[in-house]
């Protein structure tokens, strides 16, 4: 049976997740700051509704990339230096969440972004917990992504992609990013092609967990980002 949460119950364990339900570990709880930075300091990260009550998902195997193993090819390498698109952080966070939730996908009907996702998540990013790195193609939006910056570790959320490779360049400046601030792991929750492409592989949740509680506890600033990432030389 999944555990019902109240607004102050605690999460079960993460190795109580449903491993034939994809990792679900429980529903409800609400979606305050305070709940989403506990639930992804534990590695639980919220992914749909029922009934309007978040379900929260710890699933094994956990897909991760490292930043040192990013898989830069050839041809991305070219639209790099091509300055096809220009990258921006953290100039229009709300911009890419609606994108994120409308743009379409193979084999997903409707988004689990949903309103209230999106009000709990433009909170973060106004405290300075959630990021977003934005290709633009002159000033149209036409790719990118978001995710949370806790401690070390970056916890990827969504992206969207309207043009060839314009995820694909945000992403690569996103690891530049983390790298230079000596983050330690991307979370990139659940298993995709695109990600296995990039360089992303699963490894097991006790692995990551015990990774996680090192890195989401490193000290790091908690702050708007205002590096320019297209002066990043490729």
């Amino acid at each position: 049976m999944i555990p019902f949460l109240g607004p102050l119950d605690p999460f079960p364990p993460v190795a109580m997740a449903q491993a034939e339900m994809g990792g679900l570990l429980a529903v409800g709880g609400g979606l305050l700051p305070d709940r989403l930075l506990e639930a992804y300091r534990q590695g639980i990260f919220p992914w749909g509704t029922v009934d309007g009550l978040p379900l929260w998902y710890s699933p094994d195997p956990r897909m991760v990339l490292f930043p040192e193993e990013f898989r830069l090819t050839r041809s991305l390498r070219k639209t790099l230096r091509s300055g096809k698109f220009e990258v921006r952080f953290d100039t229009d966070f709300p911009g890419i969440m609606d994108a994120c939730a409308t743009t379409p996908r193979p084999g997903q009907d409707g988004t689990w972004i949903t309103a209230e996702m999106k009000d709990a998540y433009v909170r973060l990013h106004e405290l300075g917990w959630a990021h977003s790195v934005e290709s633009y193609e002159g000033d149209t939006l036409v790719g990118g992504l978001y995710g949370l910056a806790i401690g070390r570790m970056f916890y990827g959320e969504s992206m969207f992609s309207h043009r060839t490779d314009a995820s694909k360049v945000a992403f690569a400046h996103l690891v530049r990013y983390l790298v230079a601030n000596q983050f330690g792991m991307i979370d990139c929750q659940m298993h995709t092609d695109h990600l296995a492409s990039l360089g992303g592989r699963e490894i097991p949740r006790d692995v990551f967990s015990t990774r996680l509680s090192a890195l989401s506890g490193a000290a790091s600033a908690r702050t708007r980002w205002t590096t320019n990432p297209s002066d990043i030389a490729w």
